[in-house]
């Protein structure tokens, strides 16, 4: 006889039954609750504000969002700084190793590098809205050359002087010379330019001091090895002597235009030029302090030092390098004095300049002279900052040329004019509002 069980597939019908029924109740009720849930999220009104913080990289990690978030946090920081003064004490506060780079360098087409750390165009000659004719009438060439004479004469002939020491000849004869001569055109030169007269000041060897970053360089060793840097860079400059203005000088090209002399590309590190690297307070120097009424350039005097001589070069075989000192030390030095007076103002890389500055430049050995214009035409020199940024900075130069052939028997043999009349010509250059 065949037993029930057996026939049956489902020997316990109940209870087979009953779970069926649970398994198929809960199916259709976690199916119904996600599209009761679907449904609710498709109808509830996007919310304005939310309930929890947004999330963002951590402070503290090692990432890259972390990175750009500290980044972004630190150029903000500087962006709601106050003042000018709090802008470049947060600006500078992060030490790091930075390259120094020297004005006066006797290094190998050191101008070509300069013009790649500070992104700045070479254009031969001056410009020429900086070339205004000078009053026929009222200028007495006569009595300027006059005035250069006797102050070569006395430092050259009439004063008996000690044997220098050696490199040490321009402590003897060009510094005073030059220490003489500027402040006698200035004071000659006072009448015809009211700004030389009331709105100027005169530094003799102040420091002058630049910071910035330009460019990327890979950690080579360290707890920090293969990480990716900004190649910082530092110049403290001292010229011989320099006039500071209250109001701005005008521009000599528009902020728009681009120059199209090309930027020398330097694909190796400055290492090799050579500079070193330094870690020490990042200062950013006009020769004044923020609060000084004479914040703007006028111009520059730089004294090159002996080893930098033209009769030097020429003996170590080295003529095609007599122009070189001049063009770097012109580049260097306008940059970092015209770049402070930007972020004297509040521009920095990140917020970067809405109008032009404008400085001039005097290098001389005591007996060749060099002209020099600079304009500022942007501060984003950074990876970030200078991808889609076409402006270039811009310096305009003339070759040496002698001011005199040479000194003889209390008389001055071949004086040019041409130099002098040059001279003259940047220390009558004014503000438009003046």
């Amino acid at each position: 006889m065949e037993s029930p069980a057996a026939s049956d597939p489902f020997p316990f019908p109940l209870r087979a039954g009953k779970m069926a029924a649970c398994r198929g109740w809960r199916l259709l009720g976690d199916a119904g609750l996600r599209r009761a849930l679907h449904s609710e999220a498709l109808a509830a009104p996007p919310s304005v504000s939310s309930l929890y913080p947004p999330v963002v990289a951590s402070l503290t990690a090692k990432s890259q969002a972390a990175k750009l978030r500290r980044r972004q946090r630190y150029h903000q920081e500087i962006h709601d700084a106050p003042s000018a003064q709090e802008k470049l004490r947060l600006y500078g506060k992060r030490q790091r190793m930075k390259y120094v780079v020297y004005p006066q360098t006797w290094a190998l087409h050191a101008d070509r590098w300069y013009q790649s750390f500070t992104k700045t165009a070479f254009v031969p000659g001056l410009p020429e809205a900086g070339q205004e004719g000078l009053p026929d009438g009222d200028l007495d060439l006569a009595q300027l050359r006059s005035i250069a004479c006797d102050v070569l004469l006395q430092e050259y002939f009439y004063q008996r002087k000690l044997r220098p020491l050696p490199f040490r000849q321009n402590e003897r004869g060009p510094a005073p010379f030059l220490s003489h001569l500027v402040p006698a055109l200035v004071a000659h030169l006072a009448a015809r330019n009211p700004v030389l007269e009331t709105g100027s000041a005169i530094d003799y060897q102040p420091d002058v001091n630049f910071y910035w970053m330009r460019g990327e360089i890979v950690v080579p060793r360290g707890h920090r090895k293969g990480r990716i840097d900004p190649m910082r860079f530092q110049i403290d400059d001292k010229p011989h002597c320099q006039i500071r203005i209250m109001k701005q000088l005008p521009e000599f090209v528009p902020l728009t235009y681009v120059a199209p002399e090309d930027i020398p590309i330097i694909k190796v590190l400055p290492d090799k030029l050579p500079l070193f690297k330094r870690q020490y307070y990042n200062k950013i120097f006009i020769g004044s302090q923020i609060a000084d009424p004479c914040t703007y350039g006028h111009t520059q005097f730089h004294l090159l030092p002996d080893r930098l001589k033209r009769e030097r070069l020429i003996a170590q075989n080295r003529a095609d390098q007599i122009e070189t000192p001049f063009r770097a030390n012109a580049i260097t030095s306008l940059f970092a004095w015209t770049g402070a007076q930007a972020m004297y103002q509040g521009f920095w890389s990140e917020a970067d300049v809405t109008r032009p500055f404008v400085s001039q430049a005097v290098i001389t050995d005591g007996r060749y002279f060099a002209f020099f214009c600079y304009q500022l035409n942007t501060l984003a020199l950074t990876v970030d900052a200078d991808k889609n940024n076409p402006r270039k900075n811009i310096c305009w130069g003339t070759e040496s040329k002698p001011l005199y052939e040479a000194i003889e028997d209390n008389n001055v043999k071949g004086f040019n004019d041409e130099i002098l009349l040059q001279l003259v010509k940047f220390l009558l250059k004014r503000p438009k509002e003046a």
